[in-house]
């Protein structure tokens, strides 16, 4: 592990009545490190020279490169922060720095505070970092955004209403209307002087009335089981009250967009949606959320399937990357779905 040692507020640990900062204090933290196997960095502010106990040793280690001093002007706190965040080091420090927690919100999980008892530091345990806000949703968000880049249409809206089984069934009612309303415009402006315009309306009637759709009820993994159960009833309601020959398929995913006791539609022809997804993702992250993606990982396979339209999920590999060491840090990758190009053969054949 890489360690940062404030030297400042190592020295001048519980100095009480001492106006000066003890020397030894750096020197003990140095051997405490040492015992454990880090790699250290010395840092002081440019002051430190005046206050410090051993004034002769202390310039001795800063001429020979041991300690670094921080350039006259420079704030050493900010210094310090800055280089262990672009180091991915620990700071040795009892110094809360709370002048810089909004710069570096996790500030707290770099730093290792510590005591002292009969001349030796005993170095503490840094906090663990926070957990990104709504990481998954931002890993979500960017698999289809790059899904988006390749053209295959994604539904993406993060509008949610209420969840109850009857407001599934409204709103999916209203849905279906507003496209079939569409449709007639459409049609009704090409055909209205044409002879037999009512025959071809009945015609275009008797298409819409058996069209085959696709409900994918976007819910919160909270609400799935009640949707679940409800979406025989959901499907019957939709077919009555839209006289559709055939009733719609209801398929309830689990959907990480969507807040608990809310819900989404993505809703397609039985054509357009896919059996299998395009793509099979790749995740690439910090050691330190590894962990949590991969226990979410069927979740947002959830997320993209009902999203992209596809009966089944894509396959979610999440591995640990050494270079992203920040918690939050990711990386999408899309793998093209052998299984996709299996299934568009056997179909031409």
């Amino acid at each position: 592990m890489k360690v940062i040692i404030d030297a400042s507020n190592v020295a001048h640990y519980k100095k009480g009545d001492e106006p000066k900062g003890k020397l030894s204090n750096i020197v003990a933290a140095v051997r405490a490190l040492e015992e454990q196997n880090h790699d250290f960095l010395i840092i002081a502010d440019a002051s430190l020279r005046h206050s410090i106990d051993d004034k002769e040793n202390f310039i001795k280690l800063v001429d020979n490169e041991i300690i670094d001093e921080v350039p006259v002007g420079t704030i050493a706190d900010h210094y310090i922060l800055q280089l262990a965040e672009e180091e991915g080091a620990k700071v040795l420090s009892n110094d809360k720095f709370r002048d810089f927690a909004s710069e570096f919100p996790d500030l707290q999980s770099m730093r290792m505070p510590f005591s002292m008892k009969d001349g030796d530091i005993i170095i503490g345990k840094p906090k663990k970092p926070k957990k990104v806000k709504n990481l998954l949703q931002h890993i979500c968000d960017d698999i289809l955004k790059e899904l988006d880049r390749k053209r295959w249409v994604v539904y993406d809206s993060k509008d949610a209403t209420e969840f109850t089984p009857l407001n599934i069934a409204k709103q999916a009612i209203v849905r279906i209307n507003n496209e079939d309303d569409g449709v007639s415009t459409k049609i009704e402006g090409v055909f209205s002087k044409l002879p037999m315009f009512n025959k071809v309306m009945e015609m275009v009637e008797d298409v819409e009335t058996s069209a085959p759709y696709v409900i994918f009820v976007l819910v919160h993994p909270k609400d799935y089981k009640a949707a679940v159960k409800n979406a025989g009833n959901i499907s019957v309601t939709i077919a009555d009250r839209l006289k559709l020959v055939h009733k719609p398929l209801v398929a309830v995913r689990n959907d990480l967009f969507i807040k608990p006791g809310y819900f989404g539609l993505n809703i397609m022809l039985v054509d357009e949606v896919d059996e299998v997804p395009p793509f099979n993702i790749e995740i690439q992250t910090n050691t330190f959320d590894e962990t949590f993606i991969k226990k979410n990982s069927r979740n947002i396979a959830s997320t993209v399937a009902g999203r992209l339209g596809s009966w089944k999920f894509p396959f979610v590999a999440v591995k640990s990357n050494m270079l992203l060491e920040k918690p939050g840090d990711f990386e999408i990758y899309l793998e093209k779905n052998k299984n996709k190009d299996k299934k568009n053969k056997k179909d031409k054949k």
